[in-house]
């Protein structure tokens, strides 16, 4: 399996390392308009094929899928480009710039057929998987309600990620999408058909924001709130932190473990015997990523999360976004 790799920032190096991991993988090209940061990528990974643009990969050929890590702006261009030639992707999140261009770049996978898989990595994460099991068995009862985080405490990014013409968005769309598709997937894919926000710009002279909340009416009846920010002076949880508020009892993750009420109103916890966050790789969830995105490649699978379910995360995003320009709730 011959994976190539567009961008060459801390998330590719990151991908790189997950897929060197695995058997039967070669890490064939890198693709970067900076012939230096290539060089030094391709030396690290030991990346034979190096290229200044998409395009020029493709013409050369002979690579089963690509690894789209680059700037927000380019995730669709670069990634229809590859459908369209027969190369599976693996694009970061936020899949695109905005709902539309995720609807062309699934429309083009669904046209070529090629595979196309999205970044959202906390569903690979073992704590998220374990509480998944757990809502699935029917542990918690009907989700009545949710609360979710994804904020950077005292600290942000830098770069093309404050500005609006390179990302699309700021924490929402950077951090805010990571809360809002593990408690998507927590919840067994429900539809999204309402909206409201509250977003700005308040530590740092961006055009983009900095803080963002959310509230997300789902079609099964449960609401979410989702808090997401750079430079927070607090967070109530790590990064993809997530409580589920049950009709049977309560869950959480990180730390994860129920709250299950018993009949002399006493509360029995139950813990995921799991290691806590703090405790692993923070990186070993790529691993089964890539591993997963791979099989589906050699077995001709949708992989899941696929561009459906980052197409769902685009337009709840947009939605946010929408209300917090108009201060009105937004249907879907």
């Amino acid at each position: 399996m011959k994976v190539a790799f567009a961008g060459t920032g801390l998330i590719a190096g990151v991908h790189a390392g997950a897929a060197q991991k695995l058997p039967g993988v070669t890490l064939e090209a890198v693709v970067n308009h900076r012939p230096e940061s290539m060089a030094a990528f391709a030396a690290e990974f030991g990346i034979p094929r190096q290229y200044p643009d998409v395009e020029s990969l493709l013409k050369d050929g002979d690579v089963d899928a690509l690894v789209v890590c680059t700037p927000n702006y380019l995730h669709a261009p670069q990634t229809i480009a590859a459908l369209e030639a027969g190369v599976h992707v693996l694009v970061e999140k936020p899949m695109a710039m905005n709902a539309a261009e995720a609807e062309a770049m699934l429309a083009a996978g669904r046209k070529s057929g090629a595979l196309l898989m999205v970044g959202h990595v906390w569903r690979f994460d073992p704590e998220v998987r374990w509480l998944r099991e757990q809502v699935a068995a029917g542990r918690l009862g009907k989700i009545v309600r949710t609360k979710g985080y994804c904020l950077h405490v005292h600290h942000g990014p830098e770069g093309w990620f404050t500005q609006r013409k390179f990302a699309g968005g700021g924490a929402v769309a950077d951090m805010g999408i990571h809360a809002l598709d593990t408690v998507r997937f927590l919840l067994g894919a429900p539809r999204p058909v309402s909206v409201y926000a509250r977003i700005g710009t308040y530590y740092n002279d961006f055009d983009v924001d900095d803080t963002g909340v959310i509230i997300v009416n789902w079609d099964q009846g449960t609401t979410s709130y989702i808090e997401a920010g750079w430079w927070q002076p607090h967070a109530d949880g790590p990064q993809a932190a997530t409580q589920l508020y049950g009709t049977i009892g309560f869950g959480r993750i990180f730390p994860s473990y129920l709250e299950i009420p018993r009949a002399d109103n006493s509360v029995e916890r139950i813990d995921s015997d799991l290691p806590p966050v703090e405790k692993r790789d923070k990186r070993d969830k790529f691993v089964p990523q890539m591993s997963h995105f791979l099989e589906c490649i050699r077995e001709g699978k949708q992989p899941n999360p696929g561009g459906a379910e980052g197409l769902v995360n685009m337009r709840v995003i947009d939605a946010a976004y929408k209300s917090a320009e108009t201060g009105q709730v937004i249907t879907l």
